[in-house]
């Protein structure tokens, strides 16, 4: 209840009674006293739900603005950040304060792995979200989020759909190429960057249609017993745990890409090349069933979240966008969360 309503609910039980006493009161004196007493009365009253508002008004989220962020920034050292996660992984206490609640980690792999051999890496500890791009050498692929309750399986489906959004991204690339006139330079250059694009988006479409070794982190929740097991398993980089993290909607992950090894920086897009170059493929499993929801979630699956690498409208070479972003072809670019090494 605000303080206002019960302030009115105060008014309308409190002065009909007083105002009756007072009208019956004739001595001067008596109802002076009565005014007194009622005055004292209604101040304290006041006083009273002002401290119960205050104190209302100060209980909810406090974590409502604050943004936690794990991982590395442009010109972070690689080897730096590693053996701070190594560190700050082995000062974790043996259990968790709480029972059965874990930790929020991030784990980074040394190599794009499929979706297949995740589970013999994270198998047995509750996945949220998994990183993919597609490595072609030399060139900026976009870098993406999905969302994987159930590994492989939720991995699968998500590249599939990724699939999809990269056949039309070719497409509308190719449409483009196609709608510039003239044959100035400026009008070659862009009708050459537009068939680059489309050039990376069906390289792109191919290998997540295949279910490609693309997978290098994921954001994982368990006890620290566990995570020191995932971090001692073959194929694991390092785990960073992150126990200040309580809402994954209000932490952005971003974790060094496989060919980062010393600084990380922006990489260097060696532009358009006469083939895609063949990525690691593997067999695709069925479509998943329908994800269970760890970690407190929602039992339904959520939507592949992803960020595109360029933008169609514009010929100038842009940066894989943050994964923590959800953007169309057409939108603007954003800074990337984790700079990709050339």
């Amino acid at each position: 209840m605000r303080a206002g309503n019960l302030l009115r609910q105060l008014d309308q039980r409190l002065l009909p009674p007083l105002t009756r006493a007072v009208a019956r009161l004739g001595d001067r004196s008596a109802r002076s006293g009565v005014l007194t007493w009622a005055a004292v009365f209604s101040a304290a009253a006041v006083l009273g739900t002002a401290v119960w508002a205050t104190d209302d008004t100060s209980v909810g989220d406090r974590t409502v603005g604050e943004v936690t962020r794990v991982g590395v920034t442009d010109g972070d050292s690689v080897p730096g950040y590693l053996r701070s996660a190594a560190a700050d992984l082995a000062a974790l206490p043996a259990s968790s304060p709480v029972p059965g609640d874990g930790t929020y980690a991030l784990v980074t792999l040394d190599a794009y792995l499929p979706p297949q051999r995740l589970t013999a890496v994270l198998g047995d500890v509750a996945v949220s979200t998994v990183f993919g791009r597609v490595p072609l050498p030399g060139r900026q692929t976009e870098i993406v989020k999905i969302p994987a309750l159930r590994v492989p399986d939720d991995v699968v489906a998500g590249m599939t759909q990724l699939a999809v959004r990269k056949d039309t991204e070719a497409a509308d690339y190719r449409a483009r190429a196609a709608a510039v006139d003239g044959d100035g330079a400026g009008e070659r250059e862009l009708r050459a960057r537009y068939a680059s694009g489309a050039e990376v988006a069906a390289a792109e479409a191919a290998a997540y249609r295949t279910g490609c070794a693309c997978v290098y982190a994921a954001v994982v929740r368990a006890t620290p017993v566990a995570l020191r097991d995932v971090a001692a398993r073959p194929d694991v980089r390092a785990v960073d745990p992150a126990p200040e993290v309580y809402r994954l909607d209000r932490t952005v992950f971003t974790p060094p890409l496989p060919e980062q090894n010393d600084v990380v920086r922006p990489p260097a897009d060696t532009g358009p090349s006469p083939e895609p170059t063949p990525v690691q493929r593997s067999e695709p499993t069925p479509g998943p069933p329908v994800p269970s929801a760890p970690m407190g979630e929602s039992s339904e699956p959520a939507p592949v979240v992803t960020t595109p690498s360029r933008k169609p409208s514009s010929p100038e070479p842009t940066r894989s966008a943050p994964p923590s972003v959800t953007t169309s072809p057409d939108t603007a670019d954003a800074e990337p969360s984790a700079p990709m090494a050339s």
